[in-house]
Order: C-alpha cells, then sequence, then structure tokens
C-alpha cells in the first residue's frame, strides 16, 4: 500500500463479489483527527460496494488493535467477512515509536495465520503528521479507501479459494 500512484490498488472492479454481510474497522482513538478520515474513507468504498454492515470498534491505541480483533472473533455472534485495523503513529524522540510498530505489525500478521478471514493493516507508521495527511487523499492516495478495497479483493480471494474446494 507504500508506493505512490498504485493504480491496481484502487481498481474496484470486484469480480465475483457477492453481498458481504460484515466488515469490521477496528480503530485507536489516538491521533483520532486522522483516524477519522481514514474510517470516512474506508466506509466510503465499503458502503459503494454495497456492504451490508460495517461495524467499528474503537480502542485506545494500536498495539490493542489485535486483541480486539482477536476478541471480536471469537466472543461475537456475527461472523465478519473481513476486519480492517487503523492505525496511526507518528514518530517521537525515543524508541517507543519503534516498538509501538513491530508489535501492531507482529500481531496483525499472527492474526492472519490464525483467523480464518482477512485482517487487513491500515495502520500509518510516519515520521511526522504531514506525512500522514498525504495518505488522507494527498499525494500518496487515501489509505483508508485503499484498506477497504484491499479488504473487498481479499473476500473475494477467499470466496474464490472456498469455491474451488481445494481441501479436497
Amino acid at each position: 500500500m507504500a508506493s505512490k500512484g498504485n493504480e491496481k490498488l484502487v481498481n474496484t472492479e470486484f469480480e465475483g463479489l457477492d453481498a458481504i454481510d460484515e466488515v469490521v474497522i477496528v480503530k485507536t482513538e489516538w491521533n483520532a483527527h486522522i483516524i477519522n478520515e481514514m474510517e470516512a474513507g474506508c466506509k466510503r468504498v465499503l458502503e459503494s460496494a454495497g456492504v451490508k454492515n460495517i461495524s467499528v470498534i474503537t480502542v485506545p491505541g494500536a498495539v490493542e488493535l489485535p486483541f480486539a480483533i482477536q476478541a471480536y472473533e471469537r466472543r461475537s455472534a456475527f461472523e465478519a467477512d473481513a476486519f480492517i485495523a487503523l492505525g496511526c503513529v507518528i514518530k517521537g524522540d525515543t524508541p517507543h515509536f519503534d516498538y509501538v510498530c513491530q508489535s501492531v505489525t507482529q500481531g496483525i500478521t499472527t492474526l492472519n495465520t490464525q483467523l480464518d478471514v482477512p485482517v487487513i493493516f491500515g495502520v500509518l507508521t510516519v515520521n511526522t503528521e504531514a506525512q500522514a495527511f498525504e495518505r488522507l487523499g494527498g499525494v500518496h492516495g487515501h489509505k483508508g479507501e485503499e484498506a477497504a478495497i484491499t479488504a473487498l479483493k481479499m473476500v473475494v480471494l477467499c470466496r474464490a479459494l472456498d469455491a474451488t474446494n481445494i481441501a479436497e
């Protein structure tokens, strides 16, 4: 998602996409002015694709994203078709940035190998707030929209794999 001008990602022609029942957006409170715009971009794309239910869960910070996704998957009566993790970690003067980025990246990667549905990494890891805004419709596209497009494409992939009965 990081490359500038990635036209293939923003292609929203989804072959084999039937109505999706539920996508869960898990977002952070931290840097809410950035995250809320990412969420709005996600919702625009998901709604235009006909997603029936878009649930939103808010957690304090980026490190809590993987826990909330796993807790929803284990405890909810509803089965999500995909999860989208939204966060923004802005580098400061201490190594805390590195620890947070590593933790959330590893947590979401682990969930992608454990859960039966995709978990999309929509966490900005930037040096400055200006860089974050460049990724909200600026020169680097809109990362919230791209996260939703990625989720839709992964749901299509999962459905195609289910249809091929590769387990047989």
